[in-house]
């Protein structure tokens, strides 16, 4: 598994979240993504590692989707560590 190049940004609070529930449910990132197209949503990997990231804003559609795949609820996405 990759470990993250850069920091965590601070443009979106679910990216993060995303991204370990997503390892911890062994979903390859090229999977996800393609499951968030496959739904409807027009992303790229680009853009989908930014949202991970925290480097740019996450739509409402893509929180709805992402909690979609990962059988989660959108409050969970929201998560902070001491919650």
């Amino acid at each position: 598994m990759k470990t993250r190049k850069r920091e965590y940004g601070d443009c979106n609070m679910v990216g993060k979240n995303i991204e370990k529930l997503r390892k911890e449910k062994g979903i390859k990132q090229k999977d996800f993504i393609s499951k968030m197209q496959t739904m409807g949503l027009d992303i790229n990997p680009t853009s989908y590692s930014k949202l991970e990231g925290q480097i740019r804003l996450a739509s409402d559609k893509e929180v709805y989707f992402a909690a979609k795949i990962l059988d989660v609820s959108t409050d969970e996405l929201f998560k902070t560590d001491g919650e």
